[in-house]
């Protein structure tokens, strides 16, 4: 490989065309907004506009049932009630995720329990789920990190075996398939969210798959998102057996997520074929590790992040984020800033302020350590984005970037 004099010590840049960008929103958008407000009701129960999103999104996904939801937030919480998950449960999940992934366990005063990940996919690692495993643990929420699928049948076999709900967190993983299966589909329940920053954008909002296929669940899971009123047809049902929130979506957040829902097999596509041909042009790079999707599975890649190792390289992390900047490709180093037990909220073990419950049913304590793989991901991984409107040039060129810096830095040249 021929070594080029890099950007940022005075060398060509790589990238001086702007990235390809686009509308997200349009005339679609705006004719399911008006149609919305002129139902005169902006609510989900007497509109048509959640209803028809909803059953646009059982049609792609293949579903019978969906519950919408205020925010992807929402909805791992909507799924844990319905799950019935309480006081003093555990529930697995992993330490590299945004904490939406965790408020619902610790509103249900349940235990988040933290399994160690693969350290190329970045997901949840079986063996380390089944060894977190305690006569407390109820369920796993599985993350579906960057659009890239976990091993679901792995995890599945242990859900059964342990008689334990699973729960998939796809907020970053839409129309994303393991062997051929879209996630969410997979567990007791998929959870996806609809905020400004994931493939599709209704402002704010979420879904939740109910995959039992099962009425009863269904209604179950349809009530705890609307404080256990029970609104079907023409009845409502006021009688409250037990506690539930208030995460229902409007008919202004249905009507986008019609026009937008339409947009999303084009999206995926696109981000799927735009990481995918990053991974071919970087792999065998000294150093470099890229984000491994299975074979056989289908990432859409919500976001990219490659792993540097720096006993192959004459550069630290940081060096290599900012020569790879220097060369026109916006980056980040790491993705969270540390993992999720690290945060101050369980260091102190303080969910609520003024007591350490329900921490202290079972005395759990979180520790540096916990997760070493997860620890030593984010202290060597890159991320950068991918958009569904950047152009084969725009994907040609990050490429070309991280060769040509990784080449620099190398120790050893590549073949």
């Amino acid at each position: 490989m021929t070594q080029e004099k890099l950007a940022i010590h005075g060398g060509p840049k790589t990238k001086t065309a702007p990235f390809g960008t686009g509308k997200r929103f349009g005339l679609e958008e705006a004719k399911e907004l008006l149609e919305a407000l002129e139902q005169n009701t902006l609510f989900y129960h007497f509109g048509n506009k959640v209803k028809t999103f909803l059953s646009n999104f059982n049609e792609l996904y293949g579903v019978k049932y969906s519950v919408a939801t205020t925010s992807g937030t929402a909805a791992i919480h909507v799924a844990l009630g319905a799950a019935g998950i309480t006081v003093g449960d555990e529930v697995i999940t992993s330490p590299i995720t945004d904490q939406g992934t965790l408020i619902g366990i610790l509103y249900q005063n349940a235990i988040p329990v933290f399994a160690d990940l693969d350290p190329h996919t970045y997901n949840m690692d079986p063996k380390s789920i089944e060894a977190r495993i305690t006569p407390r643990t109820k369920a796993i929420v599985v993350v579906h990190l960057a659009g890239n699928p976990a091993d679901m049948d792995a995890i599945m076999a242990i859900a059964r075996k342990h008689n334990l709900k699973v729960i998939e967190d796809c907020a970053q993983s839409y129309l994303t398939k393991y062997k051929g299966r879209l996630a969410g589909t997979i567990g007791d329940y998929g959870c996806f969210s609809t905020n400004d920053f994931k493939h599709i954008s209704t402002g704010d909002g979420g879904i939740v798959t109910v995959n039992s296929g099962d009425e009863q669940d269904f209604l179950t899971t349809h009530a705890f998102a609307d404080k256990n009123f029970k609104r079907f047809g023409d009845t409502v049902q006021k009688d409250l057996h037990y506690l539930a929130p208030n995460y229902r979506m409007t008919e202004l957040q249905g009507a986008v997520g019609i026009a937008q829902l339409k947009k999303l097999p084009w999206i995926c596509e696109q981000r799927r074929r735009y990481g995918d041909r990053i991974t071919e042009g970087i792999s065998g790079l000294p150093g470099i590790a890229p984000h491994r999707v299975e074979p056989g599975n289908e990432s859409t890649y919500w976001f990219y992040m490659l792993r540097v190792d720096e006993s192959q390289l004459t550069c630290t992390r940081k060096e290599f984020s900012e020569a790879l900047a220097a060369e026109g490709i916006p980056n980040q180093p790491g993705y969270i800033p540390a993992v999720m037990y690290m945060q101050p909220m369980f260091q102190k073990r303080q969910a609520y302020l003024g007591t350490h419950f329900p921490f202290d049913l079972t005395g759990i304590e979180y520790k540096e350590g916990d997760c070493p793989t997860a620890e030593a991901i984010l202290r060597t991984a890159i991320r950068f984005g991918v958009s569904e409107f950047y152009t084969e040039q725009d994907v040609e060129d990050i490429i070309r970037a991280i060769r040509k810096v990784a080449s620099h830095f190398a120790k050893v040249p590549a073949v």
